[in-house]
């Protein structure tokens, strides 16, 4: 009897144990993308939610939810149960850079569960097709015997762009104004058209725009050339060594979420990055994917505090305010 009531015991506790890596996932998982349907970020969660559709055996629904520049999206996670059925896919901006800007009930680094770092995509320098600099050195002379002439395109303020322009002229000393727009499609028209002078936006954007010859291409701001732009010179040798900035993405889920199905969760995007399908599809838009020792959850939690070290005094010196 004594046997028995103890293998009961054990039945009981196993059956109670939240789920396992083994039986993970036992029912469809939402992926909470916080922008809007349509964009870059949720056109690559649909694109890798198929991948890890494949992957674990359950839809991957895709859910969109927008507001307060992706605050409302990340604290729509932490609110979720831990179990593995809610996780979110976020960039630099919603899980790093709203840290600086909005007075969060949260804590962006320690209140979510980091699954991985999926990739990063540097951002380009570019300006429009008139104007008279011919390289990045060339830029920079001009900006600097110039102060406040200059007009630099921004599609969000506070964005990655933004922080990067502000970086950028602190960088080499020059001052120049920053005219925001409701998203980089006006932002970009507008930099075509010669209304505006300059951009630090992700690389993504200008592809077809410099490929055209439609506006000047300056540099990728990131340590090697994109695999999108071979052409481009990084800024390290277009004479701005050091600057590097880039708009990231990530995955997290709920704070408490057992560490089984975090790993198992963490073991299937490394497999989805490493389908060849995933590969030439990160190519062709310019994303690279970080080395496999950056791409475990305690990787990922060290780089968004290191990146908020990095951003939020930028923040803070420029008193900006979300919009």
């Amino acid at each position: 009897m004594m046997k028995l009531c103890v293998s009961l015991a054990v039945w009981v506790a196993l059956a109670l144990t939240p789920a396992s890596a083994q039986t993970y996932p036992s029912k469809p998982v939402t992926m909470i993308v916080p922008f809007a349907a349509g964009g870059a970020t949720d056109t690559l969660a649909r694109f890798l939610a198929e991948k890890m559709r494949e992957r674990l055996g359950q839809p991957i629904i895709i859910e969109n939810v927008t507001g307060a520049g992706g605050s409302i999206g990340v604290g729509r996670v932490m609110r979720a149960p831990a179990d593995g059925t809610v996780i979110q896919i976020g960039t630099s901006t919603t899980n790093m850079l709203l840290g600086g800007m909005y007075p969060l009930q949260f804590d962006l680094i320690d209140d979510l569960a980091p699954i991985l770092m999926i990739a990063s995509e540097p951002l380009m320098i570019v300006g429009k097709k008139a104007l008279a600099a011919k390289d990045l050195k060339e830029l920079v002379a001009w900006l600097k015997a110039n102060p406040d002439k200059a007009s630099i395109g921004i599609p969000a303020v506070g964005g990655t762009g933004h922080l990067a322009g502000l970086s950028f002229l602190k960088e080499i000393g020059a001052q120049a104004q920053f005219i925001p727009y409701r998203g980089n499609g006006p932002a970009l028209q507008d930099l075509v058209a010669g209304q505006i002078d300059m951009q630090v936006e992700p690389a993504s954007n200008f592809f077809a725009q410099v490929k055209a010859g439609a506006i000047k291409p300056y540099a990728i701001t990131s340590k090697s050339r994109s695999s999108a732009a071979g052409d481009i010179p990084t800024t390290d040798e277009a004479g701005l060594p050091g600057f590097h900035a880039s708009l990231w993405y990530g995955m997290w889920a709920p704070k408490v979420t057992p560490k089984d199905v975090i790993a198992k969760l963490n073991a299937t995007m490394l497999d989805v990055l490493g389908d060849d399908a995933v590969k030439k599809r990160f190519a062709e838009l310019g994303l690279d994917a970080p080395a496999r020792a950056q791409q475990t959850p305690e990787a990922l939690r060290a780089f968004q505090k290191s990146e908020a070290d990095k951003w939020w005094p930028i923040i803070k010196a420029a008193n900006i305010k979300p919009q």
